[in-house]
């Protein structure tokens, strides 16, 4: 066989779900677009059985303890597939990450700019990490990093009309019968049955504040005590709204309070990243920018330490104009970015890496984006292409369409 034999991704008998023994080949380092009506297939080929397969057997080349911590993925309905490529799904899926995922990070924008500061930043505040606000060191010491600072309302905790027994937790996780609950009400220190009113101040003190490990349960069958806020606030109180559902949501929602911390302004910043400058200008700063306008601000910085940084940082928030999110700040957070937007932002990250000879495969990148846009999304498609790699797009606007060096046309059923 030779080398030629291998410039085709082969794909035969293709059967999983909608699809019927589907034979088709995808030219290598070409920019191939997938379309159809709705329910011909189009997912089925492209992301359940080219990606899927290309992913699992890929993580089968890891040992057995690595792929205990990878997506599983199982096989695809297929006879055959020959000469897949390493795959990299660009998906519609929203951005996760939690309360610490901004654009920057997912972008690794912010890190760019964390060395430019410390190396260029004055005063000098440290290393690259003391500008993060993901860092011991960089983050704001009152909000954790977090740039909000949350209040507990303490009587939203407890309804002190009630017993241990009644139902006198209130919050869903601490409910009667559960593990939690069981700590309080079988602990020895209180009566289950008496309303949470009647406890004396110092049954009060050790019910609701004591700190882990600082006192031993008369009962010996509860071996651990932790007050009722103490423990809320360190398995709750600083995870995002979001990571929560239903009715412990709606009772997270009630009990915390959230709003600007009053130290960092909502930065997320230690003083020190926030008080080293740049041009008059500090990382805080740069973050709140839209990219449209960070753009230039970055490319401004006339320092030769920090040139092919400046350069490259640049190169990736103009990506962000290009790809229609000029809008965008650093500073936002991934958990507020829609559909589309998550993905446009994931190529960010894409389009700045050198690798090649990759799968790279899009789930209709033009949704939401504005007509004038597409022309761009599609010169940065085929950037990637001319990286040497293998882009297949499943979509059906014609401007994409007509860039494309390979067309597959899926039928009805």
């Amino acid at each position: 066989m030779t080398p030629a034999d291998h410039g085709f991704i082969e794909v035969r008998g293709a059967r999983e779900h909608t699809l019927r023994n589907i034979d088709v080949d995808i030219p290598k380092h070409q920019l191939t677009v997938v379309t159809g009506v709705s329910g011909s297939g189009k997912s089925s080929l492209v992301f359940d059985t080219l990606a899927a397969e290309s992913q699992r057997q890929l993580n089968a080349t890891f040992s057995a303890f690595a792929q205990s911590r990878l997506p599983s993925y199982g096989q695809p309905d297929v006879d055959r597939m020959a000469h897949l490529c390493a795959v990299t799904v660009v998906d519609q899926k929203r951005l996760g990450g939690g309360a610490r995922s901004t654009v920057g990070t997912a972008t690794d924008i912010g890190a760019r700019l964390r060395l430019i500061f410390s190396r260029a930043g004055r005063p000098f505040a440290g290393y690259s990490n003391a500008f993060s606000f993901n860092d011991p060191q960089g983050m704001c010491p009152a909000c954790q990093g977090l740039g909000v600072v949350s209040v507990v309302d303490e009587s939203q905790l407890v309804d002190r009309d009630r017993s241990l027994e009644d139902g006198g937790l209130t919050f869903p996780a601490f409910g009667v019968g559960g593990w939690f609950w069981r700590s309080y009400a079988r602990s020895g220190f209180f009566d289950p049955t008496v309303p949470l009113r009647e406890f004396s101040d110092e049954q009060w003190r050790i019910f609701m504040y004591a700190e882990q490990g600082e006192l031993k349960p008369p009962n010996p069958d509860v071996t651990s005590y932790e007050g009722v806020v103490a423990r809320f606030n360190r398995l709750y109180l600083h995870k995002d709204a979001d990571s929560y559902k239903g009715k412990t949501r709606e009772a997270f929602e009630r009990i915390v309070t959230r709003g600007v911390c009053p130290d960092c302004g909502g930065t997320r910043l230690a003083e020190g990243a926030r008080s080293s400058l740049i041009d008059g200008r500090s990382l805080a700063d740069l973050n709140a920018m839209q990219a449209d306008e960070l753009a230039g601000v970055i490319r401004a910085i006339d320092d030769p330490s920090v040139a092919p940084l400046v350069a490259d940082a640049a190169e990736q928030v103009e990506r962000l104009g290009i790809l229609g999110l000029g809008y965008l700040s650093l500073d936002r957070a991934t958990s507020t970015l829609s559909g589309g937007e998550s993905q446009r932002v994931k190529m960010v990250r894409h389009l700045g890496s050198s690798l090649s000879d990759l799968l790279y495969v899009f789930d209709e990148p033009t949704v939401g984006l504005h007509p004038r846009d597409v022309h761009r999304l599609g010169s940065l498609l085929i950037e990637l292409r001319d990286k040497g790699n293998t882009v297949v797009v499943v979509e059906h606007d014609p401007e994409i369409m007509a860039i494309a060096d390979h067309c597959i046309d899926m039928g009805p059923g």
